[in-house]
């Protein structure tokens, strides 16, 4: 066992492609952070909860927990100009949709939530290469990983998670694509991630190294499962963060279009800012 990295810092990101908090310390379980991603925003015109990619104001508006420990409650939300209400207030989607320009509802995780089947009639090539930010010439990327029962488990039974419950990214990483870019914004809020790790392990983008292996942070311990595939996000300006399509150009030199890998959690339990990293195997 050796230590490879201290986090830095916590996050949880309560509605799904909102701005979210961060935590001093938290429990991790099946699902990563209590109440991560526990509520979505559905795109009633598509049908799909992928909103964020394709409205940048959603990334503006915030939400927490008004009391950190009871995630069973639903969140709080704050609007760009200030307005703040519960996710389940009355009028609470439509002033979402007011804010963004977009027809949208919001979601608890019930099984209800996922009955809109997205609408096809966009282009599936095209729709993907603007949802991933991909320009002609630049491959799409491989979507093998995660395999689609994992997916089931993870990405459509539960919190509205992308793909794994746990996004870990290294300081190391961002500093890389800041390099590659020295006159851009580059923000952890660009890139969403849970866990942003400190860590002397090699490389511009060390954590992609830790794929296979099992952590101990804390009292958890967590399985590297796959690479984190990059889109459109990552170059949405919102906040106080400028639009910057460079930032995909930079991450597909540099890193194939991913940054931060994806974790789940094989054993229970509760970290804290500054806890070690330690490789198990």
């Amino acid at each position: 066992m050796s230590d490879i990295g201290t986090i830095t810092s916590i996050f949880r990101y309560p509605v799904k492609s909102m701005l979210g908090e961060e935590l001093g310390d938290s429990m991790l379980d099946l699902n990563g952070i209590p109440g991560d991603r526990a509520w979505g925003v559905r795109d009633e015109q598509r049908g799909d909860f992928f909103v964020g990619k394709r409205c940048a104001a959603l990334l503006g508006c915030r939400a927490w927990y008004a009391d950190a420990e009871e995630v069973t409650a639903a969140p709080q939300i704050r609007l760009p100009n200030g307005d703040t209400f519960c996710a389940d207030a009355d009028g609470a989607a439509k002033r979402v949709a007011q804010a963004i320009g977009r027809e949208v509802t919001l979601w608890p995780v019930v099984p209800e939530a996922r009955q809109a089947q997205p609408k096809d009639d966009a282009n599936p090539l095209e729709e993907m290469q603007a949802l991933l930010a991909r320009e002609d010439g630049e491959p799409i990327p491989d979507f093998s990983n995660p395999p689609p029962e994992l997916l089931e488990v993870y990405a459509r039974g539960g919190p509205f998670f992308d793909a794994y419950p746990l996004l870990l990214a290294t300081q190391q990483s961002l500093d890389s694509i800041a390099r590659a870019l020295p006159d851009a914004l580059i923000d952890p809020r660009r890139f969403r991630p849970n866990l942003l790790i400190e860590t002397a392990e090699p490389g511009p983008f060390p954590e992609q190294n830790w794929i296979g292996r099992r952590l101990r942070i804390g009292a958890a311990v967590l399985r590297i499962q796959s690479t984190c595939i990059r889109c459109v996000m990552t170059t949405h300006g919102f906040a106080d963060l400028p639009k910057d399509p460079r930032v995909m150009r930079a991450l597909v030199k540099e890193a194939d279009g991913n940054l931060g890998v994806y974790a789940t959690v094989e054993e229970s339990g509760e970290i804290r800012r500054d806890d070690s990293l330690v490789q198990l195997d």
